[in-house]
């Protein structure tokens, strides 16, 4: 729903009847976010439920774990959602396609809008993992560390502060957005297919942050 608010903005539109009235979204930390806190450090994942054996997996497991990501084959999280094959195929393209995509926004603003996003949603795993992926990329871990300490609120500059003050929003209160929303941005430089990578890493994130959380809980690597 949070990609579908994002087009219509890119079209001048803002249609609240998109949302129901509980989409908002408040900052809460998760119990595992609290237990452990936001970190940079690396975190491991449990799953809640029984994950896939590899010596017990069909050809076509194999093959979509190979084609999710490199460390798919040992990776808790895939092993888990691999038991819906067809499921975990078309969510691996999605997501390899906005985080990874060759042209449009930069990879380390999408890595950012992702931190964002789990920063708001309490997803300290998926948080730790982007912080990593936005510092090898950029060689900041300043930006990260007061997003980490202070959350989406922390001092940034410009274009930082643009897009997670975007992301932040469609991740808050998507239902309360207008193309007015997209204007940092556009002052930013960042063209419509640009904020469009922006608002799809956001709301990738909207709704790994749920699965990831509802499936299992991260633990000290």
């Amino acid at each position: 729903a949070r990609a579908v608010v994002g087009l219509r903005l890119l079209n001048g539109v803002a249609d609240r009847a998109v949302l129901a009235p509980n989409c908002y979204q408040l900052d809460a930390p998760s119990h595992a976010a609290e237990k452990i806190g936001f970190t940079a450090d690396t975190l491991a994942w449990r799953a809640w439920l029984s994950t896939l054996d590899l010596e017990d997996a069909t050809p076509d497991q194999i093959a979509v774990l190979e084609e999710s990501t490199p460390t798919a084959k040992t990776s808790p999280y895939y092993l888990l959602l691999v038991q819906d094959v067809d499921a975990l195929r078309e969510r691996s393209k999605l997501y390899n396609a906005i985080m990874y995509g060759p042209r449009g926004l930069k990879r380390a603003y999408r890595e950012l809008a992702a931190v964002a996003t789990s920063r708001i949603n309490g997803c300290a795993y998926c948080a730790s993992v982007h912080v990593q992926r936005y510092t090898q990329l950029t060689k900041q871990p300043e930006v990260m560390q007061r997003i980490l300490e202070q959350g989406v609120d922390a001092p940034l500059e410009m274009p930082e502060r643009a897009i997670v003050d975007y992301a932040a929003k469609l991740t808050r209160a998507p239902i309360a957005m207008t193309p007015a929303d997209l204007e940092p941005l556009r002052h930013g430089d960042f063209n419509d297919q640009e904020i469009l990578d922006v608002t799809h890493a956001s709301a990738m994130f909207a709704w790994a942050n749920r699965l990831m959380q509802t499936l299992g809980e991260p633990v000290a690597g």
